[in-house]
């Protein structure tokens, strides 16, 4: 059963944005560490960002970016805690892949972005740039 959708990918130009979303039950979006991975043509998936909230906080209480990703890349919850949005500006054609969700429970910490931890999944959004 897939419990995470995401949606928002497209073909776009250099320079533009999107705004991805991961939809899914407030059970799991509110409470497990969800993070954005994605996967170009031929390259391990390797993860983006990542977000949690570990329940009732307002604010996040983790919330960190792979390298490649600062400065271009915004995670960020809905008030409904049942969406986790990636914006991505200035968009590059090495931003061009399969982009998925994933959660996993327990805290977010310092390996996030291993992606042996996670159980449930999306299907995947695509992201096509063209230069």
């Amino acid at each position: 059963q897939v419990l995470l959708v995401e949606s928002g990918g497209g073909s776009v130009q250099a320079g533009g944005s999107l705004k991805l979303s991961c939809t899914g039950p407030i059970g799991i979006i509110n409470t497990e560490c969800i993070t954005w991975f994605r996967q170009a043509p031929g390259k391990e998936r390797e993860g983006v960002a990542t977000i949690y909230f570990g329940g009732e906080n307002v604010s996040p209480a983790y919330l960190s970016y792979d390298d490649s990703a600062k400065g271009r890349f915004a995670i960020s919850r809905d008030n409904a805690k049942t969406t986790v949005y990636l914006r991505i500006h200035s968009l590059e054609p090495d931003d061009t892949a399969m982009y998925y969700c994933a959660a996993r429970p327990g805290v977010c910490a310092g390996n996030w972005w291993w992606k042996a931890l996670y159980k449930n999944w999306g299907q995947g959004t695509q992201v096509t740039v063209s230069s």
